[in-house]
């Protein structure tokens, strides 16, 4: 597996968004395969496992600190703190404060089973937070071992700079795809500019750039696609366009379509996808595409192309809290996916 860069962490070139393994795209793994399947990517030489400590409220952080604990020194652990209190961290002066984190922290530190946390992210950066305090306070849980370096999600041009003055940021995580390009206009040439690292989430929106979803009728339960507007019927037959774009290449390439979509995120050598990964197959066509390139020219071609076709719906966190409410500790919390 070729490794990259995120700041001074160097990571497997494709991480795995664990999110999946417990909520959010439908009928979840058990347990026992979960386990098996983080520990299956990593043996396929996956170092950079993502998660968050609201996914499942908590549930997934403890399912991610029970599959790589044989392998603990060995991996990169990415995970997140919500902005929102969850159960167990009410507090006066509130969960953005300086108490507020460290009590976050502990608890991550001690679900994923580890005494430091390599990638500590702000899961979305509220407008009325000071992004320079939190970054503060990121700087004090460095210097302490706590965390080795920290990151902010879906931040503004202004918050992220705001925040790397004071202390470095070594990743920004956001939504990077075929279908949301929007970070092109100013965080991902400053990340490059300044030596930070981009983590994609949903790099394959959700699955759909992979041309294996045809129905919105296959969302069911929990799945998060039943709120994304790029999944309604109508959208997802308009949308078609891209995807008969990406199959062109795939075949020209002699690789699938999840492939390209990927190898197009990761052609700039600072951003690291993170796709789901919840079977043996998935595993290797996802880990396999380190190894599939685009060349200057396929990469330039495939933009120009993509100026002329339009993507129709998209993902929010205001459709995506539509879906509902988890169970989390014998209280609901409001539900904030990736």
């Amino acid at each position: 597996m070729k490794t990259r860069k995120l700041g001074s962490l160097e990571v497997s070139a494709i991480g795995l968004g664990c999110m999946g393994f417990t909520h959010g795209y439908g009928a979840c793994p058990s347990e026992e395969e979960s386990v098996r399947l983080i520990r299956k990517a990593y043996e396929e030489g996956c170092i950079f496992f993502d998660t968050a400590e609201i996914y499942s409220c908590y549930k997934n952080e403890e399912l991610v600190g029970k599959a790589i604990k044989p392998f603990r020194d060995k991996v990169v652990i990415s995970t997140k703190f919500t902005p929102a209190t969850l159960p167990g961290q009410e507090r006066p002066e509130g969960k953005l404060s300086r108490a507020g984190i460290r009590q976050a922290v502990e608890g991550s530190l001690r679900r994923l089973q580890t005494d430091y946390i390599d990638l500590y992210t702000e899961h979305r950066v509220p407008t009325e937070n000071d992004p320079a305090e939190v970054a503060y306070w990121m700087g004090e849980l460095i210097r302490e071992g706590k965390i080795r370096a920290w990151g902010q999600s879906e931040p503004t041009l202004e918050q992220l700079k705001a925040a790397h003055a004071v202390t470095p940021i070594t990743a920004v995580q956001s939504e990077y795809s075929l279908m949301e390009r929007k970070w092109e206009a100013d965080i991902i040439p400053f990340c490059r500019e300044n030596g930070i690292g981009f983590v994609a989430y949903s790099p394959m929106a959700g699955g759909f750039l992979s041309g294996k979803y045809l129905s919105a009728d296959e969302f069911k339960g929990d799945d998060v696609r039943r709120v994304i507007t790029r999944y309604s019927e109508e959208n997802m037959r308009a949308n078609q366009v891209l995807l008969d774009l990406i199959n062109r290449y795939a075949e020209e390439k002699h690789c699938t379509a999840a492939q390209i979509s990927l190898a197009w995120v990761m052609y700039s050598g600072h951003i690291v996808p993170i796709p789901g990964m919840r079977s043996d197959t998935r595993i290797l066509e996802n880990l396999g595409v380190a190894e599939v390139t685009l060349t200057d020219a396929e990469y330039a071609a495939m933009n120009e192309a993509l100026g002329h076709i339009t993507i129709h719906g998209n993902r929010t966190d205001e459709d995506i809290a539509k879906l509902g409410t988890i169970e989390g500790s014998q209280q609901k919390v409001a539900k904030v996916e990736r």
